[in-house]
């Protein structure tokens, strides 16, 4: 079934990407096969989430009600970030976020950003808090101070991943337990990496690696780079409603990585290596793990945080055009989400399930008064998206599931078993991927409600039209996981797709390059050979799955954002 299902999605998004090749950008492959930020807004999951019950909190243990949210390529946390700030806003609850991406590196990330949310301000002010959280988060190229606190973290967390005591006493809020061993290795090797434990120069080329991949994705039109920029902005972000993205940010994100300059711009030296992910290519006929930037050069970190905000002053305008740009409405709106995160305490004080075993909350203390509520993310096996509903735990667990734009195609019967009745889904759309076209953001509208009827979900009433999400509800008699053999999605166009829909077309080769990536040392293997035509020549980008941190399963796809793109590249 994961397999017809892939399929399915593959031809579906093969036909909106053969006829988005003719882009002005040229190649179309401009959001990589890893997504490191999100591309729409940040949400409060609970306000998504359904209403609280009125006996719920007499029927739930110590008298909090629990909130259970699975998101898969959620990717930057920022759901969760703006989750916690908002609690304040509800009645107390238990959070229990579970989180399913496809590499290792964006759990990392995780880990990483929410260090820095729930760090000490006696040790670290908020201003500094919110700056670093930016620069590493949305910026290749960081200021050595950052780069400092980088590889700090970095081999902090490398000590406590092996060490599950001391990382329960230090990361109260973190549930590592469901994944596999190798994975954890895995996991302590990305931290070792970020804390420079390969050192040198080359090691990680960053503004070498972001010249490579611009010019590949423009390619003749390299020369003419700040028109298409423009271009891209303002016929498509600001047409989408993304206005207050500045063409002066844009176009500087664009030629060098850096996104979010908070400092005089001679500062921005050292490369970001929380951005680097491996892949594996074919060279001469061999399976070569190599390191580079694969994530996205094309849309930028600036929706996530920059489009929306609760202070509407921040969004005037003056003489038509916004007086704020979307850099400084992240940095106010990142501010005063680290500034509500202080509600929830020093996390030390936090409570830990000492089992692992979800849904077991025994031993719990209660939460302080002050206290909104308390909160675990547990981060689940990669791949594991199909298998959840074998394990009981799961069945009917979730209120609510939000699932990532690249992550559509796991959207399936399986995975709705898990949503409780009357839960909500959640999808992000494509709106902000610039090289799908206004008329094909409709076909992936209509496609992804068509995933959800099959999954057993609804379209959720009294809710206004939104461009970047779209909102479902679990049936209370929806119909058992093997009803989707005889659904209308999985009919016709479940059959054998074409052969070039199935592996990287000639011009999307695997010629392995030095100037693009960097050979990487005791890479877990992939579970399947790579099936990638050996003669012809292009750069990496567009090659390859995924990296060999990850042990991807036959019916899994490459990167979050690689579902919209790959048969572009």
């Amino acid at each position: 079934m994961g397999g017809k299902r892939r399929d399915d999605i593959w031809e579906f998004l093969g036909r909106l990407s053969r006829r988005a090749m003719t882009t002005p950008a040229g190649s179309g492959a401009g959001f990589g096969s890893v997504s490191w930020w999100g591309l729409s807004p940040a949400l409060d999951l609970q306000a998504e989430s359904p209403p609280m019950a009125p006996d719920s909190q007499a029927n739930t243990e110590h008298g909090t009600p629990e909130l259970d949210v699975l998101l898969l390529g959620s990717v930057d946390g920022r759901h969760l970030l703006r989750t916690l700030a908002q609690a304040a806003l509800w009645s107390p609850r238990k959070f229990h976020f579970y989180v399913l991406e496809n590499n290792l590196e964006a759990v990392a990330r995780h880990m990483l950003f929410f260090s820095l949310a729930l760090e000490d301000p006696e040790k670290m002010g908020l201003q500094e808090r919110s700056e670093v959280f930016l620069e590493v988060w949305g910026n290749a190229l960081l200021r050595p101070s950052v780069a400092a606190f980088v590889r700090a973290q970095a081999e902090r967390l490398a000590r406590l991943v092996p060490e599950p005591d001391r990382l329960a006493e230090q990361l109260p809020w973190l549930s590592l337990g469901s994944l596999k061993f190798r994975e954890r290795d895995a996991l302590e090797a990305v931290f070792r990496f970020w804390a420079g434990g390969e050192k040198g120069p080359e090691t990680f080329p960053m503004s070498r690696l972001w010249d490579m991949r611009l010019r590949h994705y423009l390619g003749s039109r390299y020369d003419a780079r700040r028109g298409v920029s423009d271009w891209d902005l303002h016929m498509k972000l600001h047409d989408r409603g993304a206005r207050v993205i500045h063409t002066r940010e844009f176009r500087r994100w664009r030629d060098t990585g850096v996104a979010f300059e908070l400092r005089d711009s001679s500062a921005y030296q050292l490369p970001n290596r929380t951005l680097a992910s491996g892949r594996l290519l074919s060279h001469r006929g061999e399976r070569v793990a190599a390191r580079g930037y694969w994530g996205d050069i094309a849309t930028g970190p600036f929706v996530a945080f920059g489009i929306e905000t609760d202070d509407e002053s921040l969004l005037r305008t003056s003489n038509g055009q916004p007086v704020k740009t979307a850099g400084e409405i992240t940095q106010h709106n990142v501010t005063e989400l680290f500034r509500a995160m202080a509600a929830w305490g020093h996390p030390s004080a936090a409570p830990r399930d000492p089992d692992e075993v979800p849904g077991e909350i025994n031993g719990v203390q209660e939460p302080a008064a002050s206290s909104p509520g308390s909160f675990t993310v547990h981060f689940l096996p990669l791949g594991s998206t199909q298998t959840l509903h074998h394990r009981s735990c799961y069945k009917g667990r979730f209120q609510l599931l939000y699932v990532a734009c690249g992550m559509v195609h796991l959207l399936s019967p399986e995975l709705g078993v898990c949503v409780a009745p009357g839960g909500r889904l959640i999808v992000e759309l494509a709106r902000y991927l610039v090289d799908v076209r206004q008329e094909q953001l409709q076909g992936f509208r209509d496609r992804v409600g068509e995933l959800a009827r099959a999954a057993g979900f609804a379209p959720q009433p009294g809710t206004g039209p939104s461009e970047s999400f779209a909102r479902f509800y679990k049936c209370e008699d929806s119909a058992p996981i093997d009803a989707a053999a005889d659904s209308g999605i999985l009919h016709a166009e479940t059959r054998a797709p074409p052969p070039e829909l199935l592996v990287p077309p000639p011009e999307a080769t695997n010629s392995l390059s030095e100037d693009l990536a960097q050979p990487l040392q005791g890479q877990i293997p992939l579970s399947e050979p790579l099936q990638l035509p050996s003669e012809s020549q292009a750069s990496l980008e567009a090659l390859a799955p995924p990296t060999g941190s990850q042990t991807p399963k036959p019916e899994s796809l490459p990167g979050p954002s690689e579902i919209m793109t790959s048969s572009i590249s």
